[in-house]
């Protein structure tokens, strides 16, 4: 029978809490051996990284922190093989977002419209901002972001990690990566693209990581001539994850791709499927099923709820499909096939429509072991669900935290699994949970 409680004010469902940390608001958490490693957002401490000891899951505890040395970046995501540790290094957002990197295309489309130098009130009308704003813009074109990248560090000791690289990239850095003994698969801007490419680098000597290959959507390479047919970065690389001589390539508003890399130097594109529209989250990650279900291979989406909503959205989006999990038949590369859509109700979280926050789903533990899918939605926490039946997925679980302190919703934001089944949930306020589901290990 399932049982239903409320531990220290959380709400489960055949999950329950074994330890918790109030840990700073994080991106991403990843496991190796008897620590989690944790990546923060964005933050007035410039806190990169938590390593935390999970031996005792009832009372995990922080033994080493990683911070950044630039006030402009950020290190919320973070791998870990072997002995290295590999962290995401991406500029801050900004108050002026990307314009500073507009301006100059639009000071020349101006002048070629115009037969001379725009004056300011024409850039800024340009730009869709006040002259004020211009001001803070073309100070920031001055100082251009040149710090992206990612970071390798030594952590054969996990209580004192250090520093063996910081390999630059461009644009505005490293978003999410994958990685494994040999090779980090970076998904980063780069000179001469439009948005996020797969850049592949070997790891052999982590002092100085080679680049081996790069991977993009046509359209992407505009330095090279190509032109995109989307508005914008909407078609970008997410991040790729490798599953044998295969990489699964989430691509946002452009849904996902199949990357063959049997050689991998010379990547291609075996499968491409795009289903927004009409779904209007960007895909977010894309991972296959480990067994085949009713003899067809099948993959597995789930999309970001990309924006929180105010007091004066919560009208308008009624209507709109929150972002959910998407299920496919896969076993024709040429005919992707969608069978399915897991969404989890405003019925099912109290904080549904709580503005300032959001709702929807964000991501998924990267690696099934069965048919069990462990996802978190930001306000409505860890759902466990099966997908045995892929076109009848199921909710079999879930865990809500409570808010952390003086914040109206949760906002889970990643989740991963250890070897002994063990699940932990990071929130992008404040918290980092251990889990167990249904009082057992996760085959």
């Amino acid at each position: 029978m399932n049982k239903v409680d409320r531990p220290n004010g959380a709400l489960a469902r055949n999950v329950r809490r074994l330890g918790h940390l109030d840990l700073p608001g994080a991106g991403q958490v990843t496991v190796a051996g008897q620590h989690a490693y944790v990546g923060h957002i964005p933050n007035k401490q410039n806190l990169g990284t938590s390593i935390v000891d999970i031996s005792d899951p009832g009372n995990p505890r922080l033994v080493a922190t990683v911070t950044l040395d630039d006030p402009a970046s950020h290190s919320h995501k973070v791998r870990v093989v072997g002995d290295l540790m590999v962290v995401n290094h991406e500029r801050n957002p900004t108050p002026v977002g990307r314009r500073a990197e507009q301006l100059p295309g639009v000071r020349s489309e101006l002048r070629d419209a115009l037969g001379r130098e725009p004056n300011r009130a024409e850039l800024a009308q340009k730009l869709n901002v006040t002259e004020a704003d211009l001001a803070a813009i073309e100070a920031a074109e001055k100082q251009p972001y040149r710090n992206g990248g990612f970071r390798i560090y030594d952590v054969a000791d996990p209580a004192a990690p250090k520093p063996i690289h910081h390999q630059l990239t461009g644009g505005i850095g490293v978003h999410r990566f994958d990685m494994d003994e040999r090779y980090a698969y970076i998904s980063t801007e780069m000179d001469g693209f439009i948005g996020n490419i797969l850049v592949i680098y070997d790891l052999r000597d982590p002092k100085k990581p080679s680049e081996i290959a790069r991977w993009w959507i046509p359209g992407q390479h505009v330095a090279g001539g190509e032109k995109p047919t989307w508005s914008g970065k909407r078609h970008r690389l997410h991040h790729a994850l490798r599953f044998g001589d295969e990489m699964w390539a989430s691509c946002w508003h452009g849904g996902f791709r199949i990357v063959d890399v049997t050689d991998l130097k010379k990547p291609k594109t075996s499968a491409s499927y795009n289903y927004h529209p009409p779904f209007p989250e960007p895909t977010h990650t894309v991972m296959p099923v480990p067994v085949k279900l009713g003899n067809k291979r099948i993959a597995i989406t789930i999309d970001e709820e990309d924006q929180a909503q105010s007091a004066n959205e919560e009208q308008a989006r009624r209507g709109r499909p929150h972002a959910g999990m998407s299920i496919f038949d896969v076993s024709d590369y040429a005919q992707v096939k969608p069978l399915s859509l897991f969404e989890v109700s405003e019925l099912d979280s109290p904080f549904a429509r709580t503005p300032g926050a959001r709702f929807g789903a964000h991501q998924f533990h990267e690696r099934m072991a069965g048919t069990l899918v462990f996802a978190v939605w930001f306000g409505a926490g860890l759902r466990v669900i099966d997908v045995a039946d892929p076109s009848a997925p199921h909710e079999i679980g879930y865990f809500i935290p409570e808010p952390a302190s003086g914040r109206p919703a949760p906002q889970s934001n990643d989740v991963v699994l250890d070897q002994r089944g063990l699940i932990y949930v990071v929130d992008r306020h404040v918290g980092f949970d251990v889990l167990e589901f249904d009082g057992g290990r996760v085959a």
